[in-house]
């Protein structure tokens, strides 16, 4: 018999009821601490204070009124985004999937409204994740989204990933843009490296292709820097944030340039919950704290810290990890025994990690995690292994 929620998870056998910082309070009183965070969602904790102040003062005066109105709260959010990116308009959404929808519409009414209706094919990248809607499962193309869903959106491409002579003789005169994720969080923590950001986004100016960047999990402060193409010292056309900017409030923005955006005029495109009061004033609050320059700098700190601590473990137990990957708090370690194992392992140790493709263990924790914390999930993280090693 099915059960009353859609049984399309296989979930942990564990329910919390509290969560405070990096630690999550289970029904029968057992803590555990939190290295994934809601999949790079709760940026700044649990029960963050001033993310809960500002959705209690907002819930007091105004949760919802649609985009029939101005929206100050809105307007206040899509400033700060303009401000401190390369975009000069948001759009917002209630998740990364629904922001995927926007940047392949946006993408193609750019080239459909300067006579070029045949530009309409997306280039994307195996272990690409880019949502759950069919066009977002198009666009990955992996087997297990796609396989029984039916005909799919066409227009896609999927390129091998770090394969630099394949995207050049990808690009033709039907190309509307690539799509790709700064750093790969579902395909396994692959990051790009910034030479290869740099040359696809000289490759795109010089075919006339959009480039499409998804932080929607390697964004919003994560790797040190407010987004992570940043590093790079390149900006995309168009970009799909989601996740940690509502720090646990569903909320997602698509920024674009407005060369980029110039097609999306009244009446193409609308969203009835995205952009909400509620929302926004949480992501305005996000945004005020993660942006700050100290306190990027700070998760690069802890980052550093980690990453040491995550290469000893590998050191320690060369039958159980391979080797560490990602960047700032963006990390992953590939195992040698199953990633899978290892996560059910290290839930006898009281620690939540996630498992990602290509046998890797995902590690995402808060941004604002206590040094003292990441010094026990090293030790339990080393307890796991342990664990494994005894099997």
């Amino acid at each position: 018999m099915i059960t009353p929620v859609l049984p399309t998870y296989n979930r942990a056998p564990i329910a919390f009821v509290k969560g405070e910082g990096s630690w999550l309070t289970a029904e029968d009183g057992s803590r555990y601490l939190d290295l994934g965070a809601g999949i790079a969602v709760n940026a700044l904790g649990h029960a963050n204070p001033a993310l809960v102040a500002a959705l209690t003062e907002q819930a007091g005066k105004l949760w919802h009124v649609s985009n029939l109105y101005r929206i100050p709260e809105q307007e206040n959010l899509a400033e700060m985004l303009v401000e401190k990116t390369f975009a000069d308009t948001v759009f917002f959404t209630n998740s990364g999937t629904e922001a995927a929808e926007l940047a392949i519409k946006m993408a193609r009414k750019y080239h459909y409204d300067r006579d070029q209706a045949d530009r309409i094919e997306i280039i994307a990248f195996e272990g690409a994740f880019h949502g759950r809607s069919t066009g977002a499962i198009a666009a990955a193309g992996s087997e297990k989204m796609v396989k029984g869903f039916g005909p799919l959106m066409p227009g896609f491409r999927q390129l091998k990933w770090g394969d630099h002579d394949a995207i050049r003789a990808a690009i033709t005169n039907k190309t509307c843009a690539v799509i790709i994720e700064p750093v790969q969080g579902e395909g396994g923590i692959r990051v790009v490296p910034d030479q290869c950001l740099k040359g696809l986004r000289d490759l795109c100016d010089e075919t006339g292709t959009l480039l499409i960047f998804d932080e929607v999990q390697c964004g919003m402060g994560r790797t040190g820097k407010l987004f992570a193409h940043e590093w790079a010292g390149v900006y995309p056309d168009i970009m799909m944030v989601a996740k940690g900017i509502g720090g646990g409030f569903p909320l997602g923005a698509v920024l674009a340039t407005e060369a980029a955006a110039s097609g999306m005029v009244a009446g193409t495109h609308g969203s009835t919950y995205g952009g909400n009061p509620l929302g926004c004033a949480v992501g305005a609050a996000v945004m005020q704290i993660v942006s700050d320059e100290a306190f990027l700098d700070a998760v690069s700190q802890k980052a550093a810290q980690f990453r040491q601590g995550l290469e000893g473990l590998v050191a320690s137990h060369p039958s159980v990890f391979e080797a560490v990957r990602g960047q700032g708090l963006i990390l992953g370690l590939k195992c040698k025994a199953s990633n899978v194992d290892v996560v059910k392992a290290a839930y006898a140790e009281h620690l939540l990690t996630v498992p990602a493709a290509d046998n890797v263990l995902r590690l995402l924790p808060a941004l604002n995690i206590a040094q003292a914390d990441i010094a026990e999930a090293l030790a339990r993280l080393d307890r796991t292994a342990a664990r494994i090693e005894a099997a």
